[in-house]
Order: C-alpha cells, then structure tokens, then sequence
C-alpha cells in the first residue's frame, strides 16, 4: 500500500532529529508571549515560569491535535507546529489591566468556545478573509508590538532609576546583532536557530553585568503540571469575550492560510473539513489555554518553512515536537530558568520577531492588487485606524472601560476596519459601482494614426 508523504513514518531517529529541529525553530516565538505578557501586567518570576510551563504543555497538545488529528473532530492532519499567537498579545495586556487574570483566562476560554461554534462556518466562508484582511492584520500586529519590545529594554517608568540604562540599551544591541550574523550569514539549520542563539548569547553576556537571578531556579521541582484556574474562579465581562473572539477570528484566518500553504507544499488538497478540523484545533487551544493558564495557539510559519526547506512532509515527524514540547510544559525548573531571562535581552529578540510578523504582513499584502484604489484605501485606512492607539498612547481614556478594551487594542481595530470595508467594497454592488463608474472611457472616435499625431498617440 502506497502512503502520502503526509502520511509516512520516518525512523526512529530521524523522526525525533527532526522533531527536535522543529522545537528549536519555533521555542523562541513560543515563550517570547508568555515572557512579554508577564512583564507588561507586571508578574513574579514564579508566576511567569508557570505561564511559560503551560504555554510549551498547550502547544504541544494541540500540535499533536492538528498532526494526528481526533477522529472526524478536530485536527488536520498535517505537518504542523502550533504556538502561542502575538495576536492575541495586546488584548490580554489590556484586559489583565482593566479586569484581572480572571477575566483574562475566562474570555480566552469563551473565545475558545465561540471558536468552537464557529470553526465550520468560518471554513465555508473564508473567502471574505482573503490576503487584504489577513496582510493588515498581521501588519498591525508585528508594527504595535514593537512598543512592548522597547519597554522590556528601556522600562515603562520614565521615573525609575533604571530607565533608558545604557547598558541595557547596548544588550539588546548585541543580541539584534548576533541575530543578524547568523539569519543573514548562516547556513542550514543555523540561520533557522539564529533567534534562539542570539538568545542564549545575549543570556551569557547578561551574567556579568548581574541581569540574571537564578535563585528560584533550586526551589522549583523536576515535574509538575500547571493546576487549571490558577489565578482563581474565570470571569467573563462582555467586552473581554468580544475582544478575544475577535483574535479567534483573526487566528482563524492566519492559520487557513498556513493550512493551505501545506497543502501546497505537500501536494495534499484540503478540503473544507480538512480547514474545518484544523480551526477546530485552534479553538481548542483557547479552551485549554483558559483552562490551564496558557495562551491562544495558533500555526507557526516558521515551521512551515522548515516543512517547504526540508521537504520532510511527515505529520509523525511534527507529532514528536508536540511530544518534546509536552516534555518541556511538564518540566517547572525549565520554565523558571527561562523566567529568568534579562529583559533587554527579551526586548531585543522581540524587535526581530516582531518585526519579523509585520514583514509577513507586508509580504501578505504583495497579493493584493493595490493598484486598484479601493483596495489601497482599505489597507491604508485600516492599517492607519489599527495604529492609532500605539502612537496616541491613552487616547481612549475618557471612554468607558469597556470600549478602552476594544478601541484601546490596534489589532481589533485594524480587523474590524479590514473586514468590514472588504466586505463593504469587495462583496456588494457598492464596489463594483464604484469601479464602474470610476473606470476610463473608452474613446468610440478613430485615434490619428502614429506618424501624424506622435505625441497625442503617446499621451494617449
């Protein structure tokens, strides 16, 4: 019997070579939300090596979900490895600051449930979130992070004794640096781990300027599994729900891309269950990230190039980097060292990556016909209305601490704006007029020949 090369097992030891491989490339971008989220909401070191604990224990669930795939339920059964989004980032900053972690991990579990709901309808309505949409989200979301990455570098406090040091400005220099060397100087596998050591390198230069506190590393056990509702009973205020519905929505259509994009590089059609079961495993990641104080997951595209630069198809290959990373979630020591991380040295991984996910935006709007003006003002209206509140810091104070959720996070915004004017513009007869009526004349008199008339023929 013939077997897809989705659907081949490799041995034993490549298959965890490069399952292992596949951990390394996306372990950066994973514990980077939990590392940023806890210093924005300004948490221990204790509770953010917990954080991070279950951020690696839900990706690898879920990475083993969309690899293997439950029965006709969720999972789409390819070569997949799922992490923490960025895009969901802001928003829990925001809700963390307004309502609490309890209102945090309750609207990421009801978003996780509307995601549920909405994964089948979602698949058959992709179409009204094509490249436009999902390229100024993804645009949005990389450009408004980058503010968070500068306050792990300089701080927030423009009156603590420590801000703007120079000496943390120069340590997020050197890891931007040794990033550079090995993404545009490397080959193979270390231009694909240049983030990760830039890291470590980073990390070691911190030890002599006394960045790094080791000291709970000893108390912390070997294993041991995130207790669910660890910051008390979910609480559920309306405008949170909403907020995190919304990046669900934009997961969704961030991840069908990726999705698609296998299909193509695997030679393996998709079907619209096979989206359907794929969104289904995305929304199971915000259940069990509310659950289990984790985060929303969504596809990793750095792993997808790994799967197109490796030309390693198999989804058991993808299935053994949900194993390590279920290994390292149940491992509280691990976490702790990596709370441990200096700050600068967090900051200035976060500038690449980012930078990186704003890139990939850009990258996605190079599929859109952005000669045509409609287009180009609902990318540069949305793209303009998502920034609004990173350059206008507190612009939405005098509003009700609802609304602040929803106004206050660009990437809402930006979503909201970009889907409802493609909507408006791409998918009604108001569009299509207003193509119409703005297309060119076509001249019904015989136009002078070109020996005659040379210049009018060339104007015309």
């Amino acid at each position: 019997m013939s077997f897809h090369a989705v659907d081949q097992r490799l041995p034993l030891v490549r298959q965890a070579a490069f399952g292992l491989q596949h951990v390394l490339i996306m372990y950066t971008g994973c514990i980077t939300v939990p590392l940023v989220f806890g210093a924005a909401v300004g948490l221990d070191k204790s509770t953010v090596a917990l954080l991070i604990s279950a951020d690696l224990l839900i990706a690898g669930i879920i990475t083993i979900i969309q690899s293997l795939g439950v029965g006709k339920l969720a999972g789409a059964r390819l070569p997949i490895v799922c992490g923490a989004t960025f895009a969901g980032l802001t928003p829990m900053i925001l809700i963390a600051k307004e309502y609490g972690l309890q209102a945090v991990y309750g609207s990421m579990l009801a978003g996780g449930l509307v995601g549920l709901a909405l994964a089948v309808p979602f698949a058959r309505l992709i179409r009204f979130f094509p490249p436009l949409v999902t390229g100024v989200v993804l645009t949005v979301v990389g450009i408004s992070l980058i503010g968070v990455a500068a306050g792990l570098i300089v701080g927030n406090d423009p009156t603590a004794d420590g801000f703007a040091d120079p000496g943390n400005i120069m340590l997020a220099g050197v890891v931007v640096l040794v990033a550079i060397a090995f993404l545009c100087l490397g080959r193979g596998i270390w231009t694909q781990l240049g983030v990760l050591l830039a890291l470590v390198i980073g990390t070691l230069v911190a030890i002599p300027m006394g960045l790094i506190d080791l000291g709970g590393v000893s108390g912390s056990p070997w294993f041991g599994i995130t207790a669910p509702f660890h910051f008390g009973a979910p609480e559920f205020p309306i405008t949170a729900v909403v907020a995190m519905s919304i990046v669900m929505a934009v997961v969704f259509a961030e991840s069908t891309a990726s999705m698609l994009a296998l299909g193509e590089i695997t030679g393996k059609p998709l079907t619209k269950g096979d989206v359907a079961r794929g969104l289904v495993g995305d929304a199971l990641s915000g259940v069990l990230g509310g659950i289990f104080n984790a985060f929303v997951d969504t596809i990793f595209t750095q792993n997808v190039g790994a799967v197109a630069t490796t030309r390693v198809h198999s989804r058991y290959v993808t299935a053994t980097s949900g194993a390590i990373l279920i290994v390292l979630g149940l491992i509280p020591k691990m976490g702790t060292v990596v709370a441990a991380l200096p700050a600068p040295v967090v900051g200035g991984v976060g500038i690449i990556l980012f930078s990186t996910v704003a890139v990939v935006g850009m990258n996605t709007l190079r599929k859109v016909d952005l000669s045509d003006r409609i287009n180009t003002t609902i990318v540069a209206v949305s793209v303009g209305i998502g920034l609004l509140p990173e350059f206008a810091e507190g612009m939405f104070e005098h509003f009700d601490s609802s609304a602040r959720i929803l106004l206050g996070s660009g990437i809402t915004l930006a979503a909201i704006s970009a889907f409802s004017l493609n909507l408006l513009f791409n998918h009604t007869r108001i569009g299509a007029a207003a193509r119409a009526a703005s297309a060119p004349v076509i001249a019904t008199e015989p136009v002078p020949p070109i020996s005659e008339e040379p210049h009018v023929a060339a104007r015309a």
